[in-house]
């Protein structure tokens, strides 16, 4: 969630004892908005609901009937995890903005500090510090959210062959050394690499999905490619779950950017109008690309391509205008339907669900049509007035998180799989994760 309009979320960690000091001073204490809040609560709650049940279920009726089970529990057990190293030191390393300072790089432009661990601090009195003021636990569960779904959207490039032991250490280390640290850079305000550099990321196109889809290319390769494939046919086994997950997603992405406002107000209405528009374009293109190229529409494929639009306004849902959004989401449905079918194919490599090729390619389209439809000349809402200068920013934001994210998500796996292997074994593999891994089976006939 970028807030810009928040002059810089450093402010928010020094939210409550400043408000008491200016009130001694003289000036009135912060009060809570209770609309805003209202609005944050419902926000949080829709995008928790992307990851369980909405994203548990996209994935879940893709993959093969013997591995739906081992998705679920993948996105179930992810969001427990990253919820307690979230309240450890997750929300800490990523918003403390201890030692930072606008225009100054130092080891705090990439990675927040610990006064925030274990939620010091944080009282049911503690609000954000921004025009709008709602309760800072609001926010840590908000942004909680977040780091939940991103390392739960790789799941879909590795599924059905990681051992799920492997999955769960590699998740609590990737959140640890990737999404806190780019968020930080991202969100955290002024002092943040990227933040100081100008990229514009409304609710997360670099920070949560080129930077998944990434990770998620990175694991596959590792891995690599499932037994059979591509010649064995792995066709998903209910796409009716598929459909209802990708349905979930799209209501509950209105948390995901509207909420992004960090305020019931019209940035909020904007963002919620955007993204339905460039959803909706998104499915339509890649809908006719699939018709035109294979000779006739799929329910995959349009379901993907819904993801696709969602993911590619997310970085521009609050400085875009609707024609905007328009010109994203269709830009989105077609590269991503060719870079999910044609491109994989072409290049060989084994991502399940193509978390890369709708969310990395997905994320990396937003970002740099951000710089674009930003500007106030082409209907935007931002403060662009050079695009050139501004895409450049863009591209510069994009593939520092490429490489970054590439390099670390290597490294990672390349030790644990020196350590404790990552993928199962061949039997377990044909047997399936559901049985192999966790001695039940999704359907018992």
């Amino acid at each position: 969630m970028t807030l810009r309009k928040i002059a810089g979320l450093g402010a928010l960690l020094s939210v409550v004892m400043p408000g008491l000091a200016m009130a001694a001073d003289g000036v009135a204490a912060p009060v809570l908005n209770s609309g805003d809040t209202a609005w944050m609560l419902t926000a949080t709650a829709l995008v928790l609901f992307m990851t369980i049940p909405g994203l548990a279920l996209f994935y879940g009726g893709m993959v093969r009937s013997k591995n739906i089970l081992s998705v679920m529990m993948q996105c179930f057990a992810i969001t427990g995890l990253i919820s307690i190293l979230w309240v450890i030191y997750g929300y800490s390393i990523t918003f403390d903005t201890t030692g930072m300072e606008q225009g100054v790089t130092n080891f705090n432009s990439f990675i927040g500090g610990f006064g925030k661990a274990f939620l010091a601090g944080v009282t049911p009195e503690s609000l954000t510090s921004s025009t709008a003021l709602f309760p800072e636990a609001v926010f840590i569960t908000f942004q909680m959210t977040f780091a939940i779904i991103t390392p739960a959207l790789i799941v879909g490039a590795f599924a059905e062959r990681m051992k799920f032991s492997a999955m769960l250490i590699f998740m609590g280390v990737w959140f640890t050394l990737v999404y806190a640290p780019i968020a930080h850079m991202v969100w955290s305000g002024n002092g943040g690499l990227l933040w100081d550099w100008g990229v514009l990321d409304f609710a997360g196109g670099t920070v949560v999905h080129i930077n998944a889809g990434i990770a998620g290319l990175v694991a596959c390769i590792v891995l690599g490619k499932r037994k059979g494939y591509p010649s064995t046919p792995m066709a998903p086994h209910n796409l009716g779950y598929t459909l209802v997950g990708a349905a979930m997603l799209w209501i509950g992405w209105f948390g995901f950017n509207a909420g992004s406002a960090a305020a019931a107000n019209g940035t909020a209405g904007m963002a919620m109008l955007v993204t339905q528009i460039a959803t909706a374009a998104a499915a339509l293109g890649w809908m006719f690309a699939e018709w035109i190229t294979h000779g006739k529409p799929s329910a995959l494929g349009i379901a993907s391509g819904v993801v696709a639009g969602l993911v590619a306004i997310t970085p521009a849902a609050g400085t875009v205008g609707p024609m905007g959004s328009v010109v994203i989401g269709l830009s989105a449905g077609v590269i991503c339907f060719f870079c999910a079918t044609s491109l994989k194919r072409k290049l060989g490599y084994d991502d399940s669900l193509d978390a890369f090729g709708v969310h990395g390619i997905g994320g990396i389209v937003g970002a740099i049509l951000t710089g674009v439809f930003a500007a106030p000349s082409l209907g935007g809402f931002g403060t662009v007035t050079d695009i050139a200068a501004q895409v450049w920013i863009q591209f510069k934001g994009v593939a520092f998180t490429v490489v970054y994210t590439a390099i670390v998500t290597f490294i990672i796996l390349k030790v644990l799989d020196a350590v404790m292997g990552l993928r199962v074994t061949e039997e377990e593999e044909a047997v399936g994760l559901d049985l192999a891994q966790h001695n039940e089976r999704g359907y018992n006939l």
